[in-house]
């Protein structure tokens, strides 16, 4: 029997997955965010090893036992990057063939047609990547606000961050989003928060923007421009992607992946009207399953295994187990 590891290393968790050849997962570990560039190599190191221990002590499979791994990997952006990636992963005493590609491709791999098309991720932040059926990739930076690429969960609560500000300088009406920002910070009114985050006492994280999606749920109007703006802004990247790879007057594939899906039309629906006007023909899936599944379908072609001949089955499979 043979065995494939597939290791999705995000900005906030990691997930490590073993599967065998006929696609059953047997082994699942998971640790905490791994971006090198906020952890540094040895993070990294620390949350390879822990994810993978756990995945193989659930399977009682060992290290020579698996033909081929995947990692998907956050902050591993450009091609400067690879060594330093590939050293750090060898550490983990494999002997197969590896790969490693940036995070945003696992949902590609693991949504799309024989990861052929687009796919948007929405999370802490957001990234987008691409491939044709020649092999040609897109990408965007993935780097957030510096290279104006927006969407996730940290873009959403620094929009909400502005919203409170403008109500506070009597730009726009009074928002709920400045309750939602006070309580999130611990600031005492809106002049202490602006100050203590001015001065870095106060901090502002992704988890906000789950509470930014309830309040546009709610009617809240800056709130409801806010998660407009962003479904527009990642219908954008995915019209980008699209063009890198020549798909745009294609039946191409859209996968989003990404925990700020999980919101709904209220999201999706300004995507999709983006998508639609630039590229007419594309077709928007909502990922069905763990990312992580998409390492693993790197790891099976590692080993010339078609994992999208049993991705049915792992994707079932992994449901049950990755938490």
């Amino acid at each position: 029997m043979k065995y494939f590891l597939g290791i999705d290393v995000g900005s906030s968790k990691t997930h490590a997955l073993i599967v065998d050849e006929t696609g059953q997962c047997v082994g699942f570990g998971k640790s905490w965010g791994g971006n090198h560039q906020g952890v540094g190599y040895d993070g990294l190191l620390n949350v390879l090893q822990e994810s993978f221990e756990g995945a193989k002590k659930m399977s009682g499979v060992g290290n020579a036992q698996i033909a081929g791994a995947g990692f998907g990997v956050a902050g591993y952006d450009f091609p400067s990057d690879r060594e330093s990636h590939l050293q750090t992963i060898s550490k983990l005493g494999l002997s197969c063939p590896v790969e490693i590609v940036n995070d945003g491709t696992n949902g590609l791999l693991a949504g799309a047609t024989r990861g052929i098309g687009v796919n948007v991720t929405a999370g802490s932040s957001n990234n987008c990547r691409g491939r044709n059926k020649n092999g040609k990739e897109g990408r965007i930076v993935g780097n957030g606000p510096t290279f104006g690429e927006y969407g996730g969960g940290i873009e959403i609560a620094y929009r909400a961050l502005q919203a409170v500000n403008y109500a506070w300088i009597k730009r726009t009406p009074p928002t709920v989003l400045t309750k939602v920002l006070l309580e999130a910070t611990g600031a005492k009114d809106e002049a202490d928060l602006m100050e203590g985050v001015s001065n870095s006492q106060y901090h502002i994280f992704p988890f906000v923007a789950i509470e930014v999606i309830n309040a546009a749920r709610n009617g809240d109007a800056a709130a409801q421009e806010i998660i407009r703006w962003a479904g527009e802004e990642l219908g954008w990247l995915a019209v980008s992607v699209a063009r890198q790879i020549e798909m745009e007057d294609d039946e191409v594939e859209i996968v989003q992946s990404g925990s700020i899906f999980e919101a709904g039309e209220i999201i999706i629906k300004p995507m999709r009207d983006v998508v639609l006007r630039h590229c007419p023909r594309a077709k928007l899936i909502r990922l069905d399953g763990p990312p992580v599944v998409g390492a693993v379908i790197l790891g099976m072609e590692q080993a010339g295994f078609d994992g999208y001949a049993v991705r049915d089955v792992v994707v079932r499979t992994a449901k049950e187990i990755v938490k």
